[in-house]
């Protein structure tokens, strides 16, 4: 009977997933806190840890780090609610298992267990040798998540694409804005990978889950004994980030008090931990991102001016899925291959219905709800193409608000195969062409040819 440590600050939850697991065969242990987890790992052995992404004392990440160093064989698995699925994708390239989105079902739940389980065994079987099967697996994994931006081929991607190589080799500052969901953390990491510190750390910070009071200690560390709870001492974000990069999410949630004490920081590059004397050079470039009009919040006297100028030294628009029509097939195929690596899956695609719905669904949760409905979605299939039978109810109460001028001869339903060949008749056969004309990439215009046989 596999042995789970499950690390949850959330009793009644923990509690839920306890009896869940245990009538599936598992024997479960329960922690509320890393502290406790600690203890039970030196008191017992386990084949599988199952920890949040935010705990009291801790954060699901450094944990998974720590135990990671001292029991490299035991598979880490994170649960995390969907505003930090880019978070725990970082934390896959760290060496975590797999993630759980909550809410979650209690399928996705076994599958991603059992994967994580079956994955470490095979791991332990060929320890001995190195086969280049086993290396083929993990650079299949490793695609997963590797090239985590996808190049678009809107107007509004080529765009951001654009300003991205302009300032990703420079130090400039850098403002995102754009609504939630839209891949801010993503467009960050992309300017820090092509940057001269993406050798050095990349750290991403979410501004609007850090308590005020908690605030310094978390951006410039502290000593122990300097407040009742610091039991240790903490290096903060600043610290952490030194030569590299410091990415600050949501950065309008700041409190008035929070943002002079980094306008200090930035401005004089150097900050003194909280209990300390003692001032630490830091290096770092700062990204910074908000879903909210920060020039109405300066004018409105909720954010610094000077700050303001300091963080915007260059900004970039992040799209919202609606501006960029053209790249929606583009991200769902992009996902769907994500999701068949991450849920051991062989889907090839989606039913011309299906992209008939996406196509006239509104997106207000942008590409972190196409994500998740691709998952989902994927999960559920059992054939080889997403039928609209998988989607949300949700997907069949909205409807998008289509203007007359954006609708357009090409797009896909149920005359499909009339569409393509219209669509290659008109592009001269060029599939490079006719799949920019029906808004699909290359590779599912290649999978439809051969659904209807067409030459």
């Amino acid at each position: 009977m596999p042995k789970i440590l499950l690390i949850e600050d959330d009793i009644s939850f923990c509690k839920l997933l306890e009896k869940f697991l245990v009538k599936k065969a598992y024997e479960v242990t329960i922690a509320f806190s890393a502290a406790e987890a600690r203890l039970a790992i030196k008191k017992e052995s386990f084949d599988l840890i199952l920890t949040d992404l935010r705990l009291p004392d801790s954060d699901g990440i450094g944990l998974m780090s720590e135990f990671k160093n001292s029991y490299p064989e035991i598979p880490v698995i994170l649960m995390t609610g969907y505003s930090d699925v880019n978070t725990a994708v970082k934390a896959i390239k760290n060496g975590a298992a797999d993630y759980i989105s909550k809410p979650f079902n209690p399928d996705e739940v076994l599958l991603v267990i059992t994967n994580a389980l079956q994955t470490s065994n095979e791991e332990e079987e060929e320890e001995e040798e190195e086969t280049p099967k086993k290396e083929k697996k993990s650079n299949k994994k490793q695609a997963a998540v590797e090239n985590e931006f996808v190049k678009g081929i809107s107007v509004a991607s080529k765009k951001l694409l654009d300003h991205i190589h302009l300032v990703s080799p420079t130090d400039m500052s850098v403002l995102i804005i754009g609504e939630s969901g839209t891949g801010k953390e993503i467009i960050a990491k992309s300017i820090h990978q092509q940057s001269n510190r993406k050798n050095n750390n990349f750290i991403a910070v979410d501004c609007g889950a850090i308590p005020k009071e908690l605030a310094a200690s978390e951006f410039f560390g502290h000593l122990k004994g300097s407040f009742t709870g610091a039991i240790s001492d903490k290096m903060g974000y600043f610290e952490a980030a030194n030569g590299g990069t410091l990415f600050l999410d949501e950065i309008g949630n700041l409190s008035y008090e929070n943002q002079i004490q980094l306008l200090r920081a930035l401005q004089e590059r150097k900050i003194k931990p909280v209990g300390s004397n003692k001032e630490i050079n830091v290096d770092i470039r700062i990204i910074t991102a908000t879903n909210e009009d920060l020039r109405e919040a300066v004018k409105n006297g909720d954010f610094r001016e000077d700050l303001y100028h300091r963080i915007n030294e260059f900004s970039i628009e992040s799209p919202s899925l609606k501006d960029r029509d053209e790249d929606l097939m583009v991200f769902a195929d992009y996902f769907l291959e994500k999701a068949n690596q991450q849920l051991n899956k062989d889907i090839i695609g989606f039913s011309p219905e299906v992209v008939s719905i996406f196509q006239n669904y509104n997106w207000p949760g942008n590409l972190r709800e196409l994500q998740n409905c691709v998952k989902r979605a994927t999960l559920l299939s059992q054939g080889d193409y997403i039928q609209s039978d998988v989607l949300p109810t949700e997907f069949f109460q909205i409807q998008k608000q289509s203007n007359s001028n954006s609708s357009s001869i090409f797009s896909l339903s149920e005359n499909e195969k009339e569409a393509i060949i219209h669509a290659l008749s008109k592009a001269q056969n060029n599939k490079s062409e006719a799949a920019k004309l029906l808004k699909i990439t290359r590779k599912t215009l290649y999978n439809k040819l051969k659904q209807y046989n067409i030459d």
